[in-house]
């Protein structure tokens, strides 16, 4: 396989595991990108903190901080490094922990053992992701107290910001090409670690704790159902 355009892309890999560790960094380094990797959570997060980075790698099976907790911080941190796009690697396949991952904040997950074409196809689409922009319609947008920025991707309340992560905002992205119209489940879940549309819902969940008064009772990010999700904006 051909490597992908990446210019000046920077990754960071975080894995306890030596081995893995030095592999994925030899493979994505090969294949176009600058990777600096770090052997757990406590070097990830002096690095972070330092550094501008374009995507990163988490393993989630850990010593000491796992990926989850990793992921969570990240998440909380401001400006555009809270929402690093991130990569969850982990030999824990089951749902329930994708699922966790994602509520964290992750944008992608892959379980171990994977093909490194594999995980470099994801990582090229999380970052095809990141750098979307609206085919039209660009502007802001109003959603009751929220706004939402569709040239920047920002999400903000009464001119404060709201923490987005990469795939939130290309699901709101994405709805908001087609105000006031139903869009798929299946057709926003080509886009996610889940193809059977459950990744979507998480997402759509934690995206209406930040826009919505009643999470519960939504007024601007509808379910239609048997088809999907609508955004109706002010």
């Amino acid at each position: 396989m051909a490597a992908i355009e990446t210019p000046d892309r920077h990754l960071l890999v975080v894995d306890d595991d030596d081995r893995i560790r030095d592999l994925l960094k030899e493979y994505l380094s090969r294949n176009g990108f600058r990777v600096t990797a770090a052997p757990g959570g406590a070097a990830a997060r002096k690095l972070l903190e330092t550094l501008d980075f374009d995507l990163a790698v988490f393993d989630v099976m850990m010593p000491g901080e796992d990926g989850f907790s990793l992921t969570g911080w990240l998440r909380e941190r401001k400006g555009a490094a809270g929402r690093t796009p991130v990569l969850m690697l982990t030999a824990r396949g089951e749902a329930e922990d994708r699922i966790e991952g994602l509520r964290r904040g992750a944008d992608d997950y892959l379980p171990k053992p994977f093909e490194p074409e594999e995980l470099l196809l994801r990582i090229e689409a999380i970052l095809r992701r990141a750098q979307a922009r609206p085919a039209a319609g660009n502007g802001v947008i109003s959603l009751g107290l929220c706004q939402f920025d569709l040239e920047r991707g920002e999400l903000s309340r009464d001119g404060s910001p709201i923490r987005l992560t990469e795939a939130e905002v290309a699901l709101l992205k994405r709805l908001a090409r087609s105000p006031h119209e139903p869009v798929d489940r299946l057709e926003l879940a080509r886009e996610t670690v889940d193809p059977s549309g459950r990744a979507v819902d998480v997402q759509v969940t934690r995206l209406r704790r930040k826009i919505e008064s009643d999470p519960k009772a939504p007024r601007y990010l509808q379910t239609v159902r048997g088809v999907g999700y609508l955004l109706a904006p002010d």
